[in-house]
């Protein structure tokens, strides 16, 4: 086994190495950019090299500064976990031509692997199903048009390099294909620096299941059983659950003899997943197609882990140490359902884009950390970190065990009520609707869940205005308790010498005024009233924000966070948000509907209007990238463009004036 090994990432992956290499004794040391000096991973590791900027491309792409990191630290090998340079062949090669050990598998099996068009002409060879299309070199607009012409709509545009769900466009009619290449290759080149794509036919109710294979330098290979990734929002997964609802063991058997086949065809070592595209018949999984092979550890592995009782991680320092692998097919075995859910700094009711910001609150559930458990939270972050625009929106990791899978889902559903963060948005509430949905609750799975969900996913039922304001409230006479006195002048619990107090609250509910008034009265029961509801209410402060409230007769227990004037309330049954509003400070908050702003830092990709143009609202206006992924902006209203203040290329900070419309003529 090493004795110290260097970790060549960030964030929470970088955690989750550490944490397994601190259990076997081996030693570590972490990388980080400018922006990371004070990270979850710096503190994680026994030491850390400054590696350059906060840009990826400056710091944690740079494979030199990585070398010399390691060599200046004396680290014997490099875990390069996922994301960055875990798939770069040149660099896994770059470790053995200097002496260390890459963790993962050979630079050949990666650069096998890598172009999606390369590894399904090796797939073909090897025998594993293809989904039928055109993964040849020719990259004509028109040729490639033309080849998924005869396809037949709907087609899927995949980056040829490409992973994570980046580069990727579903063409449903041949006059929208152009337009849908060209912004694939952009968001490709941005991505991976490479725009070649390939065109398939489009697979409808399809299901993503993937295969976790093993293999060591002894020529053995296992694979640890599938994983469901179906649930997906642009492409990129949400939830992760294994095993896979509707598969049978010969099904079973078939993938993953398919997957350890592609794994033999290229000499793979270490951990990798091979994907699936699946068909299937109702909900049993039927038909499957090889989509591509990710040479590297997953972002959902823990969801293996807990349905085999296994670290995989731990297996691939024993594999990359020359070690055989631990177990082998037969000594493996499924044990209940586990599922992961991706919890991630954005928001859903605004195309998903991402957020950014502090994270003035992070309360995750009781749980385990990077270990095999019931409830577990994998992070790299802690409550007051910022979560910036140059990386991965990924917060945490929310990973749930169960005997059965609703008791999975059961356990799933009360960890996501008491994972409490607040400071920017989160996809937390969403989740949670995704996981309450019919289609999720009965395993109706598909990579179109959430479109079929939209409804209720889109539209949340808002909490009681009386519940919220009732936390608010509760919240504000914790604040304004005394300090311990006897001063009966001190006291500011209601009192008054001819009777009971009326207190207004003018409020903001999700932005939507809200008139309360709380009416105190000698003892801890008080009257609220909030529009034309009103009930008795006490609480009592536990500590650590939270309260026990009762409200009409009902007890519950909330939490209430508070930052000046802005409270958010997490209720049992949902979240919500509201701010005080002084009336002598209030202003008019008219939105300048004629401007069009980023929403986030970011570069402008492409302008798609010129001054004088005539637009309609939700016309496509501009094009802005930011975390690895493009955002198009629409018209706000009907006007003309009067003005451009920005060019495709610059940097603009959130909130920046991209453009401006006037009324037309």
């Amino acid at each position: 086994m090493f004795k110290k090994i260097l970790i060549a990432n960030r964030g929470e992956i970088a955690c989750r190495i550490a944490a397994t290499a601190r259990r076997l004794g081996v030693r570590t040391v972490a990388v980080y950019s400018d922006a990371d000096a004070n990270a979850a991973h710096v503190h994680a590791c026994d030491e850390a090299v400054c590696i350059g900027p906060a840009s990826p491309r400056e710091s944690y792409l740079r494979g030199d500064r990585v070398l010399a990191a390691a060599h200046a630290t004396g680290a014997q090998a490099i875990h390069p976990g996922y994301g960055f340079l875990s798939e770069n062949a040149a660099f896994a090669q770059a470790c053995v031509d200097a002496g260390l050990v890459f963790i993962g598998p050979p630079a050949s099996s990666i650069a096998a692997m890598g172009s999606k068009s390369a590894a399904k002409a090796l797939m073909e060879k090897a025998g594993v199903p293809l989904v039928p299309g055109y993964h040849g070199d020719c990259q004509e607009s028109a040729f490639l048009q033309a080849e998924a012409d005869l396809i037949a709509y709907p087609v899927l545009i995949k980056a040829s390099a490409g992973g994570g769900g980046k580069g990727m466009r579903t063409v449903q009619r041949s006059e929208d294909f152009a337009a849908a290449l060209a912004s694939c290759q952009r968001e490709a080149i941005a991505s991976f620096g490479d725009d070649r794509v390939l065109v398939e036919r489009y697979v409808t109710r399809p299901r993503h299941i993937e295969i976790q294979v093993f293999g060591d330098s002894h020529g053995h290979y296992v694979h640890l059983f599938e994983r469901d990734c179906s649930v997906q929002r642009r492409h990129q997964k949400v939830l992760e659950e294994a095993p896979a609802p509707g598969m049978t063991a010969e099904r079973r058997a078939e993938m993953g003899a398919a997957a350890i086949a592609a794994a033999r065809s290229v000499g793979y070592v270490g951990a990798g997943t091979v994907e699936f595209i699946v068909e299937q018949d109702g909900m049993e999984v039927k038909n499957f197609y090889f989509m591509e092979m990710n040479t590297r550890l997953q972002v959902e592995h823990p969801v293996t882990e807990a349905i085999t009782g296994l670290d995989l991680v731990e297996w691939q320092l024993r594999v990359a140490s020359g070690e055989a692998l631990p177990l082998t097919q037969s000594q493996l075995a499924i044990q209940g359902h586990a599922i992961e859910a991706r919890i991630c700094a954005e928001n859903p009711l605004q195309q998903f884009l991402p957020a950014t910001g502090t994270l003035k609150t992070y309360r995750p559930p009781a749980s385990s950390h990077f270990s095999v458990s019931p409830v577990r939270v994998d992070s790299g972050v802690r409550e007051g970190d910022e979560i910036s625009p140059h990386y991965d929106s990924m917060i945490s990791k929310l990973i749930v065990w169960g005997p059965t899978r609703a008791q999975a889902l059961d356990r799933l559903d009360a960890a996501l009520g008491d994972l409490h963060i607040t400071g920017l948005h989160t996809n937390v509430a969403f989740v949670r609707r995704i996981i309450r949905t019919p289609s999720f609750q009965q395993a109706e799975l598909d990579t179109a869940l959430i479109e079929r969900e939209h409804a209720s996913l889109f539209s949340p039922t808002p909490l009681d205005p009386l519940l919220v304001v009732a936390g608010v409230a509760a919240r504000l006479l914790a604040d304004e308790a005394p300090s311990a006195t006897l001063d009966p002048w001190s006291q500011r619990d209601g009192w008054r010498l001819h009777g009971a107090s009326r207190r207004p609250l003018a409020l903001t509910l999700e932005g939507s005024p809200v008139n309360a008034s709380l009416t105190c009265q000698p003892g801890r029961t008080h009257l609220l009233q909030c529009g034309e509801q009103s009930a008795f209410f006490s609480a009592q402060a536990l500590g650590h924000d939270r309260f026990d409230l009762t409200l009409a007769g009902q007890r519950l227990t909330m939490a209430v966070y508070r930052d000046r004037d802005h409270f958010e309330v997490f209720a049992p049954s949902g979240h919500a948000v509201l701010s005080l509003i002084d009336p002598l400070a209030q202003a008019s908050t008219a939105h300048a509907v004629g401007r069009l702003t980023a929403l986030m830092p970011g570069r402008v990709v492409a302008l798609l209007v010129k001054v004088g143009d005539a637009v309609k609202t939700g016309d496509a206006l501009a094009v802005t990238e930011a975390m690895k992924m493009e955002h198009t902006m629409t018209a706000p209203r009907d006007g003309v463009v009067s003005e451009l203040l920005c060019a495709a290329g610059d940097q603009v900070p959130e909130g920046a004036e991209l453009l401006r419309l006037t009324d037309a003529p």
